[in-house]
């Protein structure tokens, strides 16, 4: 055997049985806290464009103080509803609920018709236009 494969099979070796006895980390941290958190700011809602709604604000906890995270537009879920973020109290703690989409069961959908052309219609070019009379002029 060469003795790079020696080295390669003594450090694959070790790291073998280095990772038999390292201790599992936790993935969850669970934060409990007893401060209620501030009352929500006023903010004021922007003209929306067709196909968005607003999520709304909300206080999120940084170490040990709140912090407010502002709102903002969000392309909108047909036949759902936004449900904001917002904190709830728990015995004696209190729990942030990040915010969803709910289905609306109000909601009912719109078929908007394609509307027809006219009968004389001709993509704007006039009776004297290259695309109007094939190329010919009417002198």
């Amino acid at each position: 055997m060469k003795q790079s494969n020696k080295v390669r099979h003594l450090v694959l070796s070790v790291l073998v049985a280095a990772s038999a006895v390292a201790v599992p980390a936790f993935a969850q941290v669970s934060v409990n806290i007893n401060l209620a958190p501030p009352a929500p700011l006023y903010e004021v809602r922007p003209v929306i464009a067709p196909g968005y709604t607003w999520a709304p604000g909300y206080w999120v906890l940084m170490g040990d103080r709140h912090v407010w995270v502002r709102g903002r537009t969000i392309v909108q879920r047909e036949g759902y509803r936004w449900a904001p973020d917002h904190w709830e109290q728990r015995n004696n703690i209190y729990v942030r609920q990040p915010g969803y989409w709910q289905r609306d069961e109000q909601y009912q959908t719109v078929k908007i018709e394609k509307q027809k052309k006219p009968k004389n219609w001709n993509n704007g070019q006039d009776k004297g236009g290259k695309h109007g009379n094939k190329g010919k002029r009417n002198d």
